[in-house]
């Protein structure tokens, strides 16, 4: 058992946030702190839809 510690988490969170930013933009365009949230929650949730879209079906062959 692989054990993550608070750096590491951090910057496995740092490294995905970057992600983030280049593809979408480098700031959150809305003012309202609830709606930011919401904001990043899509953003991050297109990024995981493109990521699923890109990764290959895997079949056991046995």
């Amino acid at each position: 058992m692989e054990i993550i510690t608070v750096y590491h988490r951090r910057s496995i969170d740092e490294t995905a946030m970057y992600r983030v930013k280049q593809l979408f933009s480098d700031h959150l365009s809305l003012r309202d702190y609830n709606e930011q949230v919401t904001e990043a929650m899509d953003m991050i949730y297109a990024l995981n839809k493109m990521t699923l879209a890109c990764m290959p079906e895997s079949i056991r062959v046995a």
